[in-house]
């Protein structure tokens, strides 16, 4: 295998990011070591490659996989991230009649699956007791229906009872940093009651798929690696990860926008922590050039999953050797996925490099002659960083 800074060369639309050398050459190193039997598969979730797919995605629209609040937009916790403002979309299903009304509409629209979610109490808890026997029938009028679930906090008892209802996904964040808890979320409870939260939901028959929110603090990382190590205790199906998008931050407790080459390392700790368990790159990551850096770290790492990468991951990822799959898919069925967390080992059309460079040169009329690094501004340890535009 190449080095690894030479294989970003080869990659046009890559020309001008920032990438720091001693993290490249320290993932090179590192992938090399891990054995899983996940690791090597990558599949990406896009809408740029339909034309390599021999027929369009069915049903691919806004209500392929809605999102439903039993809350509407309300939300006690008012934390400094979200101020709700995440639920304001959603469709309200504010009673038990209401979701099944909405549940049938959807499916006649066509959809697929649904995120059920609503807006925490004081204690971080979805108060779904009213809802679990709607859930229940269903599942039992539409098996095919799938149903992923926010749980928030949750003891035995009700983990139980999410399992009875027969949802199929059972989702929560988990965060590892009490100063995190207390200030980012207003809340009074423990990073055990999150840990213990895993615990009983792994316990059940139900696919697990926490989510790790990365630089939740306030845009800085603080207890993501304490996280990573509470979910390598559970074991859960699936793992996935986004980065944190503040556009509802009060302006009084800003955000900073994390350094992708932080979120980078952690991407490559926890391929290293949880080498069979798949780990997936979230629709959720900032904007920009951040994000291309994002997801060139994320392939490099050996996530297997990209929801909505960049230009020229595919190839990237080609160029590395994986064993790469692209799914067809609109902004509804890349969250149906992260959240179903790839169902089946051979999900996604094989791709053809060729095919691959030809459509991102198709994208851009121009690009840098070929040099040392082809414009790839590297980035070493203790070094500022460089100044460079915006790459998208």
């Amino acid at each position: 295998m190449s080095d690894w800074l030479e294989v970003v060369e080869r990659v046009e639309p890559l020309d001008g990011i920032e990438l720091d050398a001693t993290l490249v050459g320290q993932m090179q190193q590192r992938y090399a070591q891990v054995r899983g039997e996940g690791v090597g598969r990558v599949n990406f979730y896009t809408p740029t490659f339909k034309a390599f797919a021999s027929s369009e995605i069915a049903g691919c629209g806004k209500s392929a996989w809605p999102a439903v609040s039993i809350t509407g937009g309300d939300c006690k916790l008012q934390c400094d991230h979200c101020k709700a403002k995440i639920l304001e979309p959603m469709i309200a299903a504010r009673s038990p009649e209401d979701l099944w009304r909405v549940v049938n509409e959807q499916i006649n629209g066509g959809a697929q699956g649904m995120l059920l979610t609503g807006g925490s109490n004081h204690r971080n808890e979805v108060e779904y007791d009213d809802y679990y026997a709607t859930i229940r029938r269903i599942k039992d009028s539409f098996p095919e229906f799938k149903i992923a679930m926010h749980t928030a906090l949750v003891d035995m008892d009700i983990a139980r009872r999410m399992e009875d209802s027969g949802i199929d996904a059972a989702m929560m964040d988990v965060i590892g940093s009490q100063d995190t808890i207390t200030q980012v979320y207003h809340l009074r409870r423990s990073v055990d009651d999150f840990e213990k939260t895993l615990e009983y939901l792994v316990s059940t028959k139900l696919k697990v798929v926490p989510h790790i929110v990365i630089g939740l603090h306030y845009g800085h990382l603080l207890g993501e690696w304490n996280a990573l190590e509470i979910i390598q205790r559970h074991q859960p199906q699936a793992v996935v990860l986004v980065v944190v998008m503040p556009f509802y931050a009060p302006e009084n407790r800003p955000f900073v926008t994390p350094d992708s080459r932080e979120v980078g390392r952690f991407f490559m700790d926890a391929r290293a922590a949880l080498p069979d368990v798949p780990l997936l790159l979230g629709c959720a990551r900032p904007p920009g050039r951040t994000k291309v850096e994002i997801d060139s770290y994320a392939v490099m790492a050996g996530l297997n999953g990209l929801a909505h990468p960049s230009d020229g991951m595919v190839e990237l990822a080609v160029r590395l050797e994986r064993d790469v799959r692209v799914t067809p898919a609109c902004c509804s069925i890349a969250i149906g996925d992260e959240v179903m967390a790839i169902e089946t080992a051979d999900a996604g059309l094989q791709v053809d490099i060729q095919k691959v460079i030809e459509h991102e040169r198709m994208k851009r009329p121009t690009f840098a002659a070929a040099g040392s690094l082809g414009g790839i501004k590297v980035v070493m340890a203790g070094q500022p960083e460089a100044v460079g535009g915006c790459c998208s």
